[in-house]
């Protein structure tokens, strides 16, 4: 007989990385220079090693198109708990930067410990809520966004 454990109604989530990899993040054509594939398994093997602490899931697009690659780094339920807030981190195109955001997830992310100057040059804001959106794809401040908001959700 085979058992299956039921899933908590309130499991702890660790601090996970939400990576972007939708038209333009992870495309060798905008960014020709990067080893897209490379980061991606980095930081996945990252979280393997950290024995739980720490999770990567995949985006097909998280909207900030013109700042690619997106790295959003989401606090664990303690931290929420305490009021963090997800980091998100654009231009991660270099083995530095992929190495800053591991680093400083691995040590608990945001609301745990502070975010270390070096990356928060890579610091961005996210894009406008879908609620503050109006039609074509456009902010109401007016700013176009491709592929008219995000995707995937």
């Amino acid at each position: 007989m085979t058992w299956i454990r039921p899933l908590a109604a309130h499991a702890e989530r660790p601090c996970t990385l939400v990576v972007c990899r939708g038209c333009c993040c992870g495309d060798p054509r905008k960014n020709p220079g990067t080893d897209h594939a490379g980061q991606l398994a980095r930081l996945r093997e990252a979280a393997a090693a950290s024995g739980g602490r720490l999770a990567v899931r995949t985006s097909d697009c998280l909207g900030p198109c013109a700042q690619a690659n997106v790295i959003v780094v989401q606090p664990t339920t303690e931290a929420r708990r305490r009021g963090a807030r997800a980091a998100w981190f654009g231009w991660a195109l270099d083995d530095t930067a992929t190495d800053e955001v591991i680093a400083w997830a691995e040590a608990g992310g945001p609301g745990i410990v502070p975010l270390p100057a070096t990356l928060d040059l890579h610091r961005i804001d996210p894009p406008a809520p879908a609620a503050t959106r109006n039609g074509a794809g456009k902010t109401k401040a007016g700013t176009a966004r491709r592929g008219g908001g995000r995707r995937g959700r």
